[in-house]
């Protein structure tokens, strides 16, 4: 019998780095199950993901460059032909086991061979907490993506407790249709995280930092972290924070007007280095070499940042968000989202990390090797 078929769907802008970074870990995490459960993976690329291909390392990989529907067409034509335009096709030309993750769902569809599993995941209901943070359009094309998916897909999968209690609370949910919790972890191809100073300085960052990898979303949070800043600095305890992350693209954002001026109203010019996108893997050794990561949202569904901490044994103070609480469990540190002071009081009294080599969490074999066969079984079991 030969190895299993899945299809993966690799369609996003490349501006969503933390979906990117979710498909990339999902076919590195298949490389851990036993050679004999591994599938043979399809990965469905658009130009904007093509540039990402070199980064998988799988040894069953095919990689097809594929047209997708346009969403509006996809979901018109699908609806009055019976058939979903937007995977049926590569189902049956690839003769696909499974396919993963499948957003549009318009209808609930038949296939030419027997057994094909159709997985749909959705990241979060973030819109549902913060609906200021999407225009009424965003808003309307998620739910109808969401009403589509719920009523026709079979198997939901989604990246915690948190995200599946939200879909309990917002939707009425069918009976038939199963709910998968996968926890993603992130895959760390090389713990060779090069040498501190030389890094240190190709950045023009000091000894010692916090590190913040968050993209410039206005719910990300950066605000309280500037502000807590600026209430040691009246301490004189004087922190320095990098920043990691895509900056909007346009240049009069509100956002980030208010941010500079957080910086400039309290001299914060010096204990702030903002590095905008850097390589992945200089971006976790950042992460090796730091005091701590902080993860400020006020949203998340399963924090990448959070997932790469974790795998690379670095500690995290993190708002006490549920989800974060889920991801950390009691080896995170914890402040309201909201409250500066709190976040200050932490931070001054941060213990030094000077153990770089301290393990702190789960083994980070035993994690991913878990993880693969927890993926394995909702995939293709």
């Amino acid at each position: 019998m030969g190895r299993k078929r899945v299809g993966i769907i690799f369609n996003f802008s490349s501006g969503w780095l933390g979906g990117i970074i979710y498909i990339i870990n999902i076919v590195k995490t298949l490389a851990f199950l036993a050679d004999k459960d591994r599938p043979e993976v399809f990965l469905f690329f658009n130009d904007d993901t093509s540039r990402f291909l070199d980064e998988i390392k799988y040894p069953y990989l095919h990689t097809i460059k594929w047209q997708f529907a346009p969403i509006l067409k996809g979901y018109v034509v699908s609806m009055l032909s019976g058939k979903n335009l937007f995977i049926e096709k590569m189902i049956s030309e690839f003769r696909l086991d499974t396919v993963y993750p499948v957003f549009n769902h318009p209808v609930k569809c038949k296939y030419k061979h027997k057994g094909v599993k159709v997985v749909s995941w959705f990241a979060d209901l973030q819109h549902k907490y913060y609906p200021q943070f999407f225009t009424p359009r965003q808003r309307l094309m998620r739910e109808a993506r969401l009403r589509f998916m719920l009523n026709n897909t079979k198997h939901l999968v989604v990246s915690s407790q948190a995200v599946a209690d939200d879909f309990t609370k917002f939707y009425r949910l069918r009976d038939d249709m199963k709910m998968h919790i996968y926890h993603f972890t992130s895959i760390v191809d090389s713990f060779d995280f090069g040498e501190k100073k030389k890094l240190l300085r190709q950045y023009n960052l000091p000894d010692k930092y916090f590190l913040v990898s968050n993209q410039f979303h206005k719910h990300k949070n950066h605000r309280v972290l500037l502000q807590a800043l600026a209430l040691l600095k009246k301490q004189g305890i004087s922190l320095h924070f990098a920043f990691t992350g895509k900056f909007p693209q346009k240049n009069d954002s509100p956002y980030i007007k208010e941010l500079y001026e957080i910086i400039e109203q309290n001299e914060l010019k010096e204990q702030v280095t903002f590095l905008g996108v850097i390589s992945r893997h200089d971006q976790l050794s950042l992460m090796h070499h730091c005091q701590a990561v902080i993860q400020p949202s006020l949203f998340e569904g399963w924090s990448t940042v959070i997932e790469d901490a974790i795998s690379i044994q670095t500690p995290v103070i993190a708002s006490d968000l549920p989800v974060n609480i889920e991801q950390l469990g009691d080896k995170g540190m914890y402040f309201p989202a909201l409250n500066e002071q709190v976040l200050a009081d932490i931070l001054s009294g941060y213990p030094e990390r000077n153990d770089f080599a301290r393990v702190i969490y789960e083994e980070y074999e035993t994690r991913v090797k878990r993880g693969a066969n927890q993926l394995l079984n909702i995939l293709l079991r």
